[in-house]
């Protein structure tokens, strides 16, 4: 820290009690001068020597109390005015970071200008300042920090200015011009320790980050950081990068509990101004902080109520970055009150408003950033990214057991249109929402069970569809049917063909009277299936794959073509009479003739069963 001695006499400056100042000497004190609660006694010679504004309160001060002053506005108190006191007298003092603004701003006030007399205190100070303190990044961050309480006196004498310029400078310079002796926020190096690892008796040189002031600046008010860091981004020379991870620093030091998404209840007001500040801070350029910052940010601004006009900001800027997220970002909890666990509605309007920016970037602009990422995510990557977010999303919230069937349903829905190579994720969503949710209806279950593509479901999870209780009967035989396509196209087959009443349970359905083939049969097939339905049907999907098996030892492709779709057929057809049957029963249809063909019998004769189906 820089300092500068005043003056050569001894302190002759001696306290009685708390509120009485008096100097020493064999002369005896002729004036008084009340300085808030605390009594000078003083010489008037010393003093009005070199103070033209004691000058004009002793001659304006009336007769009686000519020789007795009350000062009660001068900036620094008592104490400033003892610096003062002691410099006119002469005796030493000594001016640092820590006092040097005081002292200006009551010199100031006690007018101890150069015209008074020559080589006054203002003067002196000055010279302090710009040869010392403001070139010093330690003493010009302590100045910065005292001027707080010398308003506006400090405002006005542009000492604060100074500061905000000295410390925006400082910190904008290159690296390579810079000593790590600025900066005092941080542990020693090895070579200042004696440590440094030598190669060839030569010390290796230390390459300081471009960061490197960032963690010093976090000790100031967020008033002042404020005005620094807009004073910094002023000059331009400091990158984006560095302004985002000063800002996160700043509010990880200054916000407790933020990493962590809590916030302290006291002081709410207090913290509320850190935010709004913050996001108002936030460099212009998109990625210079990451969206996980963002989402914390913006989690904190709902818990502390900010202004509409943050929380849009954030918003605004999330969704551009929407690809970076990780899922834990965006579990955002609920206000108070609500019977949710996780806020979905903000996650929708998130995404809602990235689809729409995606659709409105230029077709140029967006080719060019495609182009400039890593070739394997390959066209619309930033959809795939967060139509992957999103499903593992909806398995989170599938948890909460207020979770309205709408709210995952519309959420899924807006990312349905990006064309993700898999659907495993989504398929995971569902299923646990089915879990948690048994007492749904059968149209709600459909609505949800639609969302998923049964082509895009992995060996493994077709294996865990197939064998899934909680997925609706059509469901099952969809992942069935393109389990049994899939096998038969690896070993190279053309998939069979089957009847309209299994092709119309298919996305896409059928065409034509195939349609009006299932109506009769659409409650069952929308129904949950039993524990036998799943384990006829996880046998056919056994037996599909051991015919696989079978064609890698030998088998004639066609003899394996023959024995899928026979088996295919005659499950399928089974299933569409034992539910069309047990539907005639319940309703008191059925007649003798129709109760007296077997299983069997369906599997032989096709078309007995397709009268059934249509009667």
């Amino acid at each position: 820290m820089k300092f500068m001695k005043l003056g050569s006499k001894p302190d002759s400056f001696q306290t009685d009690g708390d509120h009485i100042r008096y100097v020493a000497t064999e002369l005896a004190t002729d004036i008084v001068v009340n300085v808030g609660d605390v009594k000078f006694y003083c010489h008037k010679f010393p003093l009005l020597s070199k103070s033209a504004r004691l000058q004009k309160l002793v001659a304006t001060s009336n007769d009686e109390n000519g020789d007795e002053l009350h000062i009660q506005d001068i900036p620094g108190g008592p104490g400033a005015f003892e610096i003062c006191a002691k410099f006119c007298y002469g005796m030493t003092v000594t001016l640092n970071a820590y006092n040097v603004v005081a002292a200006r701003c009551a010199a100031e006030y006690l007018e101890m200008y150069e015209t008074v007399e020559k080589g006054n205190l203002i003067y002196k100070i000055d010279v302090f300042l710009n040869s010392s303190i403001f070139r010093s990044w330690k003493d010009s961050i302590t100045v910065l920090q005292s001027t707080k309480s010398l308003l506006p006196w400090s405002e006005e004498l542009k000492v604060v200015s100074r500061s905000l310029d000295s410390i925006a400078s400082k910190a904008s310079i290159d690296t390579s011009m810079v000593e790590w002796s600025y900066t005092y926020n941080r542990k020693k190096l090895p070579s200042e320790n004696g440590n440094s690892p030598q190669w060839n008796g030569v010390r290796k040189q230390q390459t300081v980050p471009k960061d490197w002031w960032v963690e010093d600046l976090c000790e100031l008010r967020i008033d002042l950081f404020k005005r620094v860091i807009t004073t910094i981004k002023t000059k331009g020379r400091v990158s984006g990068d560095v302004i985002g991870e000063a800002l996160n620093a700043y509010t990880m030091r200054r916000l407790p509990g933020f990493s962590k998404g809590m916030i302290p209840n006291n002081d709410i007001i207090k913290y509320r101004s850190l935010v709004e500040t913050i996001v108002w801070l936030l460099p212009a350029e998109k990625g210079t902080v990451s969206c996980s910052f963002l989402l914390r940010l913006l989690r904190a601004a709902i818990l502390l109520d900010c202004g509409e006009t943050e929380r849009n900001e954030l918003m605004r800027r999330i969704s551009q970055q929407l690809p970076e997220a990780t899922m834990t970002d965006l579990l955002i909890r609920a206000p108070a009150g609500e019977a949710t666990i996780y806020d979905v509605d903000i996650v929708h309007n998130l995404v809602a408003s990235f689809m729409t920016h995606i659709s409105q970037t230029d077709p140029v602009k967006k080719e060019f950033l495609e182009s400039t990422r890593s070739p394997k995510f390959g066209p619309d990557a930033s959809k795939v990214l967060v139509a992957k977010l999103i499903d593992g999303y909806l398995a989170e919230i599938a948890r909460d057991p207020n979770l309205p069937v709408s709210k995952f349903v519309n959420l899924a829905e807006i990312v349905s249109s990006v064309s993700r190579p898999s659907h495993d994720g989504l398929y995971r969503g569902i299923d646990m929402y089915l879990k948690e949710h048994p007492g749904i209806s059968k149209s709600e279950r459909k609505r949800i069970c639609r969302l998923m593509d049964c082509k895009k479901l992995s060996a493994e999870a077709c294996m865990h569809a197939v064998q899934n209780e909680r997925l609706p009967l059509r469901v099952v035989v969809q992942v069935l049917f393109f389990e049994q396509a899939r096998a038969t196209t690896s070993s190279g087959s053309s998939t069979p063909d089957l009847p309209g009443s299994v092709r119309a349970l298919l996305p896409g359905g059928s065409h034509g009277s195939s349609r009006s083939t299932t109506t009769n049969t659409e409650e069952d097939w929308d129904s949950v299936p039993t524990a036998e339905d799943i384990k006829a049907l996880k046998g056919e999907l056994t037996t599909l794959r051991l015919s696989g098996e079978t064609n890698r030892n030998g088998m004639a492709k066609t003899d394996i073509e023959r024995v899928a779709a026979s088996r295919m057929k005659g499950l399928a057809m089974s299933k569409i009479f034992s539910k069309l049957k047990s539907s005639k029963e319940r309703n008191g249809e059925i007649s003798s003739s129709d109760t007296s063909e077997s299983p069997e019998e369906t599997k032989s004769t096709p078309s007995v069963s397709r009268k059934h189906s249509l009667s």
